[in-house]
This record gives C-alpha cells, sequence and structure tokens, in this order.
C-alpha cells in the first residue's frame, strides 16, 4: 500500500512539475514593462535567494566544500550557469516577443537533441527506432526551415541549450536544489550588478511600477524553484520511464497556449513540422516503453533462474546430507 501511495505522489509531483513548466508562458507577460535581460537577472538573484532559504532551512550544506574543492565540478557549474542562463533568456524573450509555439517546439525536440549528443559527444549506440526518430525530427526541422524561410533559430537554440545543460548536469551529479543553488550564486553577482547598472540608468521596472509587480519580479524565485522541487520529488518515487512520457506535458501545454490563448499562426508547414516531430516523439515513446518492457522481462526471468537455482543446490545439499546421514546410521548403532 505504501508503494502505491508513493507512486501515486510522485506522478501527481511530476504532473505538476512539468504543468507549471507548461503554463509558465501565462506568467512572463505580467512582468511587462520590464525586459527579458532584466527579468533574468531577477529570476537569477531570486532564485538564489528561496533556494538558499530552502536549504538553509533542509540544513542541506555538506555538498558545499567538495564542490569549493573540485576545480572541475566548479567548470561544470560556470558551463551549466551559463547556457541556462542563455536558455532561460531566450524563452522569457520567445513568449513576451509572442513566439510561445516556436518556443515549445524547441522542448519538443529537445529529446531528439539529447539523443544526438549522446551518440556524438558519449558514443551511445542508439536502436534503429532511435536512428529513425532521429532522422524523422531533422526533416522536421528541414520543412521548418523551408516554411520559415529560415531555420527555426528559437527552437534550436532552446533544445539544443537545454540538452547541453543536461548533459553537463548528468557529469555533475548534483541534487535539483543544490545545483540551482550553485548555478545561481555563478550568476548573483553578474545579474545584481546589471539591475544596479539599470537603476543607475533610470531604467530599472523593478520598483518603478508598484508595489504588486516588484512582488511579481521577485517571485520568479517562487516559479523557478518550486517546480524543480516537484521534480526532485517525483523522480525519487516514479520509474524513469514514466518522467520521459510526462516530460511532454510541458510543451504540448506551451504549444496549446500559443494557438488557442495567444491565437499564434499556424500556417499549413508549421502543422507538417509539428506532425513530423510528434511522430518522432511517438517513435522515440514506443522505442522506450517496449526497451523498458523487455529489461523487465529479461530481470524477471534472470531473478526466477537465480531462485531456481538456489533451490535446485539448497535441494542437492538436503539430499546430500539425508544421504550422509543415512549411510552413517548403521555405524553409529550396530547392535540394531
Amino acid at each position: 500500500m505504501k508503494t502505491e501511495s508513493e507512486g501515486r505522489a510522485g506522478l501527481l509531483y511530476g504532473i505538476g512539475a512539468y504543468g507549471m513548466w507548461g503554463l509558465v508562458p501565462l506568467f512572463w507577460p505580467l512582468l511587462k514593462p520590464a525586459g527579458a535581460v532584466e527579468i533574468l537577472a531577477h529570476r537569477m538573484v531570486w532564485s538564489l535567494v528561496f533556494v538558499g532559504l530552502a536549504l538553509l532551512a533542509l540544513r542541506r550544506w555538506s555538498w558545499i566544500p567538495e564542490l569549493v574543492r573540485s576545480p572541475r565540478k566548479l567548470a561544470l557549474i560556470t558551463v551549466a550557469a551559463a547556457v541556462i542562463s542563455v536558455n532561460w533568456g531566450l524563452y522569457i524573450w520567445s513568449v513576451n516577443a509572442g513566439k510561445v509555439v516556436e518556443a515549445s517546439l524547441g522542448y519538443f525536440i529537445n529529446p531528439l537533441v539529447t539523443i544526438a549528443l549522446g551518440v556524438l559527444v558519449l558514443k551511445e549506440r542508439l536502436r534503429p527506432a532511435q536512428w529513425a526518430a532521429v532522422g524523422v525530427g531533422f526533416a522536421a526541422v528541414l520543412v521548418l526551415a523551408i516554411g520559415y524561410g529560415q531555420p527555426p533559430w528559437i527552437s534550436l537554440t532552446l533544445a539544443f541549450s537545454f540538452a547541453i545543460y543536461g548533459l553537463v548536469k548528468k557529469k555533475l551529479n548534483l541534487g535539483g536544489l543544490e545545483s540551482l543553488a550553485a548555478e545561481t550564486a555563478v550568476l548573483f553577482l553578474p545579474a545584481l550588478g546589471y539591475l544596479i547598472w539599470l537603476g543607475a540608468q533610470g531604467d530599472l521596472a523593478f520598483g518603478s511600477e508598484g508595489a504588486g509587480h516588484a512582488a511579481l519580479l521577485a517571485s520568479t524565485g517562487i516559479v523557478t524553484a518550486v517546480p524543480l522541487v516537484c521534480f526532485g520529488a517525483a523522480a525519487i518515487r516514479v520509474p524513469l520511464s514514466t518522467l520521459g512520457l510526462l516530460q511532454y506535458l510541458a510543451p504540448t501545454f506551451q504549444f496549446l497556449l500559443g494557438v488557442l490563448y495567444f491565437h499564434e499562426a499556424m500556417p499549413p508547414e508549421r502543422w507538417a513540422g509539428f506532425s513530423l516531430v510528434w511522430l518522432a516523439l511517438t517513435l522515440l515513446t514506443w522505442d522506450a516503453l517496449r526497451t523498458a518492457r523487455r529489461s523487465r522481462a529479461a530481470m524477471a526471468e534472470a531473478v526466477a533462474d537465480a531462485v531456481a537455482s538456489v533451490e535446485a543446490a539448497a535441494a542437492t545439499e538436503v539430499e546430500s546430507a539425508a544421504e550422509t546421514l543415512a549411510a552413517e546410521a548403521p555405524a553409529a548403532h550396530p547392535g540394531r
């Protein structure tokens, strides 16, 4: 019962995390007239404040000395901070510039880019279905590039930046809160310096648009950290295959918001490109589920074989012991 309860809780946490990431396009326009770079700077500053308070409450500081003593990890943190700042800043700009659909495409094709990086950087070997998915995804980008008259650079930049971020995080091997704290610590001083400079120029939106607007800018830290906390809670409670399916919730919500709420145009070539991307993701999902089922079946078979071997060995031991006792019985009682 406890396992089922944990699984349900993990599923709800996962839906909450990806749901919040999917609905975040509704939040960034509320921060206007602040520009994308100012919003990004506030996100960096307030995220560190919020995450720092969370770590203080949880008393999770033991990772800091080890991180400080490792130049390699510090370098990876710096790369992760730089890459995620590009991703965050471009995403905020895209939403406030009325390009929500193109931004959602970036997160749809992100799994395909991640697989491609796995081949190029980690020298991973792909299964045939994965190769097919990557090929269909490449065709989708070509269709969209022809339709746009240029490559969908927003989508590609978002996809590649987040894929590189994921690759760096995999090598870094830090928890979600800890990683976010370290990354925003790297970004804190440049972000704070930029906000101070904006204030000196008289261009700072924070405080000039009323207390409510200032509170919204400060809440960017909560908007950043809360989904991450929910994701971390989901990751330890549900299988990776489930998380892999849930990840499509965020770009799906973003796409629907772009089409139905922001009323962005969807010409035929865009529908064609998105359809190819969805076909590629369907192939990936089918392959992942099939592989997971085969792995579970193989593990179950291996466990059954191991149990059978143990039982056979135990039976042999018992039989051998019985034969030994039977052989020794007449010698022990020769008068009977």
